[in-house]
């Protein structure tokens, strides 16, 4: 149902365009710390960054890394299948809805309400 609601098209089109390409800062209390079983924590955790994406609070340390495992906002709207790129694709699947809808309600209401004229039989 996840694709046939209209508001999943809405959603999209809105939190991808107010949010895509900006830079992700951590609180403190987001990062994950560990320390690296050898060299830098920038040497340690290069092909993970790599693949992953993040950024290290100090990558030249030594000992109690600090990896924030979101360094810009397009991970996260990736995470929920939304992408800029598709904001404007999203927002006329949107209208196309709301023309549907418009269109379908005018015919139910013809169907249900509008009197239909019966012919009588002339003798």
């Amino acid at each position: 149902m996840y694709r046939v609601s209209p508001f999943t098209y809405l959603i999209s089109a809105m939190l991808s365009t107010a949010v895509a390409d900006t830079n992700v800062i951590c609180a403190s209390n987001e990062y994950l710390h560990f320390s690296p079983t050898s060299g830098t924590c920038a040497d340690y955790m290069a092909s993970y960054i790599k693949l992953a994406g993040g950024y290290l609070e100090n990558p030249s340390g030594t000992t109690n890394c600090s990896y924030c495992p979101m360094g810009d906002t397009n991970v996260f709207l990736a995470g929920v299948s939304s992408h800029y790129s598709e904001a404007w694709r999203n927002f006329g699947i949107m209208w196309a809805y709301i023309i549907f809808n418009i269109f379908g309600a005018l015919a139910l209401y013809w169907l249900i309400r509008v009197p239909k004229v019966k012919k009588e039989k002339e003798e």
